[in-house]
């Protein structure tokens, strides 16, 4: 509940934090894939999506 001495409410920034998540992943793969190889990026994205998996689990108990 908001009250009105309190001024206005903060800015939704999800979307702008998920864009620059996808940003960030991006530069971070293409510096993998220059320095290792396509094999060490689908590592690495393999092991991201396991992580987030593990995040969400943990978030819907």
């Amino acid at each position: 509940m908001r009250h009105t001495d309190q001024g206005r409410s903060a800015p939704n920034y999800i979307s702008a934090c998920v864009v620059m998540f996808g940003v960030n992943v991006l530069w971070v793969f293409m510096l993998i894939w220059a320095i290792w190889g396509l094999p060490a990026v689908m590592l690495t994205g393999w092991a991201v999506r396991i992580a987030i998996d593990r995040i969400g689990a943990r978030h819907r108990n």
